[in-house]
């Protein structure tokens, strides 16, 4: 063996001899010691790696969302002008506002179109007039005529004739749907329509009611000859803005002269839409009596017709 060998053996030795064993208790001290700081430490780690990640997902959070913007300041004593229009120039429009109204332009109406309201006609046009139904048409052509619009109903007179800006009145025969072509018409009628300056047609109503309850009879009404008819209001209602009905009943008779026993019946209604009054006055044909329900279909007619032309 040799000499640097043996050194290093001896100087072992020495230092064992002078560092003496710990005991069980000092060994199982230094033992729990270690395990607390392999706890202590994993613990550590493993709230820095929570951390990390918390801190990169708000990261990426913030870059999705972009910067927020700090709050603007409110320079102290600043001022709002009343309205953005206040500091604008002349003829200046802003983006939100659209091109300047044209002069001239009329104000908006209640509706809201700014269109001007229509104007009040001035004259009654050939549309005015019903068109027949299919069923009802004879092949003979309507026909204007300077005829009465009304009976005589005890030499009546109207105030409000004196508001009449046009009246027209047209003939046509019709017949009921029944009658094959080719046979004569069922009845006619005088229908007219009369254009009232504002206010008049509503007193036309009145007067003609008031007419026709002051003639309770009168002779020769209705193409009764010599024989003396009866006048009689009916209820009537659901016609346009007001209407009046009333029948004339006179003694029918044969080609002769002599009674039937019967009564020829004649219905006249007048219909008023706003400042208009159309006539529907049933005259029949050959002796024929009025029927009610051609003529309320035909009064229905009647008050459409001037309702497309007051649109």
């Amino acid at each position: 063996m040799s000499r640097e060998l043996s050194d290093l053996y001896r100087s072992l030795a020495e230092d064992a001899d002078g560092r003496s064993l710990a005991g069980p208790g000092g060994l199982r001290r230094r033992a729990d010691r270690r395990a607390r700081r392999r706890i202590t430490g994993a613990a550590l780690g493993t709230a820095l790696l929570v951390g990390g990640l918390a801190t990169g997902t708000g990261l990426v959070l913030a870059e999705e969302r972009g910067p927020v913007a700090p709050p603007a300041a409110v320079p102290p004593q600043a001022t709002v002008p009343a309205s953005p229009a206040a500091s604008a120039p002349p003829n200046a429009t802003t983006p939100s506002s659209g091109p300047p109204r044209a002069t001239g332009t009329p104000a908006a109406t209640a509706g809201g179109t700014g269109a001007a309201p229509p104007r009040a006609p001035r004259s009654v046009p050939d549309r005015a007039f019903f068109v027949q139904a299919a069923g009802n048409r004879t092949g003979m052509e309507p026909a204007f005529r300077d005829t009465d619009a009304l009976p005589a109903l005890c030499d009546a007179r109207y105030r409000s004739d004196a508001g009449i800006v046009q009246r027209r009145t047209r003939n046509l025969a019709y017949k009921l749907p029944p009658t094959p072509p080719g046979y004569v018409p069922d009845g006619s009628y005088a229908h007219t329509i009369t254009l009232y300056r504002p206010g008049r047609a509503d007193e036309f109503l009145r007067e003609l009611r008031a007419a026709v309850r002051d003639c309770p009879a009168q002779p020769g009404v209705g193409g009764g000859n010599a024989s003396t008819s009866r006048l009689r209001l009916l209820a009537d209602d659901g016609f346009g803005d007001g209407s009046v009905l009333f029948e004339i009943r006179t003694p029918a008779r044969d080609v002769d002269g002599n009674p039937t026993g019967g009564d020829e019946v004649r219905l006249v209604r007048a219909i008023r839409v706003g400042d208009v009054v159309t006539v529907l006055w049933e005259q029949g044909w050959e002796g024929t009596s009025s029927t009610r329900a051609q003529v309320d279909i035909d009064s229905r007619r009647a008050v459409d017709a001037i309702e497309d032309w007051l649109r």
